[in-house]
């Protein structure tokens, strides 16, 4: 969100000045790990389609622009057993949902039944009773590269960036005219502020003054696999195997995925999601046991991707900062309308980032915007 929004404002000359205590892209955080899904029937809710619909375009823009390949179109396949739950982000019936989304949208897709995707996609070990949405123009991103392209596009436009410093107060100006921001390293005011802090974003919020009562934003550890291809590693390749959901009914609310994108030795990406145990940005492990990936093997890949090995040859961690009932918080500071807040996304904002930073350079400039952002308001 902060890269997209830097790059956003400075392309429209306006001065802009970016902290962050690491050196973006960096892997502390949500935006690393080669691949983020995008797809554009959101089955978390149908108020998020023209933000994903716009990023795509910006995609491809910010390809023209830099020369880097940020978004691969190679499918995206949501599977769900059929009468079964298929629960996602604190959204039931997902299935189901994408596939209103879709029709409303017209969003190009088809409906497969267990005999057709077996077909098309014989990596997925199925029962029978599997349902397939299929959506030719989902893919994936490379969030780091797509990091990377909107601040060194931001920096050519003018932006100024500060890498390896640490917020350390936010104080609002009493007649709500900016803010001033001091740090490890010296102090600045704004007129605007916009806080794009992920899993930092509680602990700044617990400043008395940003303090927003009953309002908790709680961060979880997730866990990003790659196992190594048994065989032959034609089927998993992008041009044969999407991008995945898959609600698979079993210990998990399901697993997803991505085809292989360096050879056998690189592996297939696979990954769930925990919303059991909360942790902080400082405190959580990111070492990844071997315990840890034996259980997902035997739990989550030996029956479904049986042509998947249990030799985990990567495992990073990643952080999810979790709104309630999994949505986004997209709006302005209850108390002091000069701040902007860009997070929690739950686990699900990469894909709109893009445009997200447009609407939030919209507010900034206090320019018409045809993004509309009223349904991502602080919970009450």
């Amino acid at each position: 969100m902060g890269s997209a929004t830097a790059y956003q404002l400075a392309k429209r000359g306006v001065t802009v000045l970016g902290l962050d205590r690491f050196s973006p892209p960096h892997v502390y955080g949500s935006t690393h790990g080669e691949t983020r899904i995008t797809r554009q029937a959101i089955g978390e809710g149908e108020e998020y389609v023209p933000l994903v619909l716009r990023s795509h375009e910006i995609w491809r823009e910010l390809e023209r622009e830099t020369g880097r390949m940020l978004l691969m179109q190679n499918g995206g396949l949501i599977l769900a057993n059929a009468g079964g739950e298929s629960h996602l982000h604190g959204k039931p019936d997902f299935f189901g949902r994408t596939v209103s989304a879709a029709e409303k949208f017209g969003i190009t897709h088809e409906i497969l039944e267990a005999s057709e995707i077996r077909k098309r996609f014989s990596p997925f070990h199925l029962q029978g009773n599997e349902r397939g949405y299929y959506e030719p123009e989902a893919g994936f991103l490379n969030p780091e590269a797509c990091v990377k392209a909107q601040l060194d596009l931001s920096e050519s436009y003018g932006a100024t960036l500060h890498r390896g410093e640490t917020v350390t107060a936010i104080l609002p100006d009493a007649d709500k005219a900016g803010a001033t921001v001091t740090t490890d390293r010296g102090s600045y005011h704004a007129e605007r502020l916009i806080l794009t802090a992920g899993s930092w974003l509680p602990q700044l919020l617990e400043a008395p003054l940003l303090r927003i009562p009953q309002i908790q934003f709680p961060v979880y550890r997730q866990v990003l696999y790659w196992f190594r291809v048994n065989g032959d590693i034609r089927a998993f390749l992008p041009e044969n195997f999407p991008v995945f959901i898959w609600s698979h009914g079993g210990s998990s609310e399901g697993i997803y995925g991505f085809p292989a994108l360096n050879g056998k030795a690189g592996g297939v990406k696979v990954a769930t999601e925990q919303f059991i145990e909360a942790v902080t940005p400082e405190t959580v492990s990111r070492e990844v046991t071997p315990s840890e990936s034996q259980q997902m093997y035997r739990e989550n890949i030996a029956g479904f991707l049986p042509s998947l090995s249990e030799n985990c040859v990567r495992a990073v961690t990643c952080l999810y900062t979790v709104a309630p009932d999994s949505r986004f918080v997209l709006a302005s500071h209850p108390a002091h309308p000069q701040i902007f807040v860009a997070s929690p996304c739950s686990g699900h904002g990469f894909k709109h980032s893009a445009a997200i930073g447009k609407a939030i350079a919209d507010w900034a400039t206090q320019t018409p915007s045809s993004l509309d952002l009223s349904s991502f308001g602080f919970p009450t």
